[in-house]
């Protein structure tokens, strides 16, 4: 697909520099800074989560028996 993006003259001179000196074109230096941007975003939407998970995942959920009163009672207590 063609386009046309204004390049300030100073950067574009040092990409058409770095373009002959790597013996490749404009247009691939271009894409790869385009995938680098991409990456980098793609990178700080992702972040580890912690495991804080509660009890042992072998063992049956206690919860899947209670009703909803009762799980609410169990979270609230008295205050339920």
């Amino acid at each position: 697909m063609k386009t046309t993006v204004e390049i300030n003259d100073q950067l574009l001179t040092q990409v058409r520099n770095l373009a002959k000196t790597r013996g490749t074109s404009f247009r691939a230096l271009t894409e790869e800074g385009l995938r680098l941007v991409l990456d980098q975003d793609q990178q700080r939407k992702t972040y580890p989560r912690l495991d804080l998970s509660v009890g042992d995942p072998n063992k049956p959920n206690p919860l899947k028996s209670m009703t909803w009163d009762e799980i609410r009672k169990e979270i609230y207590g008295k205050y339920g």
